[in-house]
């Protein structure tokens, strides 16, 4: 297995697995996965067995310190030299959970963020992986008002350093 940061190449894999693992309201779309990949390919965490992508993790820095709507949306509003790593999708095939890859994948981002200076990682669940991101160190800051993704209520939660 190998964990590597995404390029363009990446693309087909990357909407595939978003597509097994979400459903149409929630899953972002190849577009956007271009645009992603453009402009924060190096903030991609992919695991492959192989040839085949197994799972990812990936999300954008920025200063802003919640998570909003409109950042899934505009890939061009990623900060390099941001403050805080988000997380906007942890995605494993269904068929190869529970093997604690999405667990490598987030350990990998929160090391990466914590080696660039970050002020930590910003992410949103919903309530029932709330005890997941906590064996990470993530804290839940209740349900957020700034993101109603797929009409979804969604908790906020942020892992400072």
């Amino acid at each position: 297995m190998v964990i590597k940061h995404a390029s363009q190449k990446d693309i087909a894999a990357l909407t595939a697995v978003e597509t097994a693992c979400f459903p149409p309201a929630e899953a972002a779309t190849e577009k956007e996965f271009i645009d992603r990949v453009q402009y924060y390919g190096n903030h991609f965490w992919l695991l492959y067995e192989g040839d085949k992508l197994l799972a990812f993790v990936d999300g954008f820095v920025t200063d802003e310190p919640d998570l909003t709507d409109v950042m899934y949306e505009d890939a061009a509003l990623h900060n390099e030299q941001g403050a805080w790593q988000m997380i906007f999708g942890v995605n494993t095939l269904p068929e190869y959970r529970r093997h604690g890859y999405a667990g490598q994948l987030l350990r990998r981002a929160i090391a990466d963020a914590r080696q660039q200076g970050r002020k930590g990682l910003v992410l949103t669940c919903k309530e029932r992986l709330l005890p997941y991101y906590a064996k990470f160190g993530f804290q839940d800051e209740g349900v957020t008002d700034k993101s109603t993704h797929g009409n979804v209520a969604w908790h906020q939660m942020r892992l400072s350093f």
